[in-house]
């Protein structure tokens, strides 16, 4: 099987990204999004899905981290749906529960071409490393629309802001992991296409 893989640039006048993404690799990622937490969660994802990631992005941060995180979504969305082409054989739907000390959080994906997020975030605090929570909605909004990915995130229980959004990251990365594995032939669907 060739190698699933993708790269992707994107620059405006808020954000400049480069995204490399290998789909079949051991994990291995080197990311600089300007944003510490933002690296360590991406780095939780790309590991536990055995990714290989190179991301860079160079954003407007002197504003907030909403125009980067939203930007790197897209990017990260638009690698991903690259790197799968077109799907056949994919297992296509996943899902994955992590904790992560006292929190809890369940993933469920579907790589069906039509994109949603449902994404029940009332346990997490306002703020979560220096920047307000819905950050994170509109970075995981970006990455489903332009990943054509059903994405569902559910944060069962916990305190730590910093915990949910971990074992939300890690679980993301292990149902995504079982998602994108070929383990059948032709298009994954009962209609003949995923789109």
């Amino acid at each position: 099987m060739a190698q699933r893989s993708a790269s992707i640039a994107r620059t405006t006048k808020e954000t400049d990204i480069r995204v490399e993404l290998t789909l079949e690799g051991t994990g291995a990622c080197a990311i600089d999004t300007g944003m510490g937490f933002a690296d360590h969660m991406l780095t939780l994802m790309s590991f536990w899905a055995g990714f290989d990631l190179e991301l860079s992005c160079k954003g407007d941060l002197e504003v907030d981290a909403h125009h980067s995180l939203e930007d790197i979504g897209l990017s990260l969305g638009q690698a991903l749906a690259q790197a799968l082409g077109d799907k056949a054989g994919i297992a296509r739907v996943a899902t994955a529960k992590v904790p992560m000390d006292e929190a809890l959080a369940e993933v469920v994906v579907d790589l069906s071409g039509r994109p949603y997020l449902v994404y029940a975030d009332e346990l997490l605090p306002a703020q979560i490393a220096g920047q307000e929570k819905d950050v994170w909605r509109e970075f995981f909004k970006s990455l489903a629309q332009r990943a054509g990915m059903n994405l569902h995130i559910r944060y069962e229980y916990g305190k730590n802001g910093h915990h949910l959004l971990e074992a939300a990251f890690k679980a993301l990365g292990l149902a995504l992991r079982q998602a994108v594995q070929v383990c059948r032939t032709g298009a994954p669907s009962t209609k003949g296409s995923v789109d």
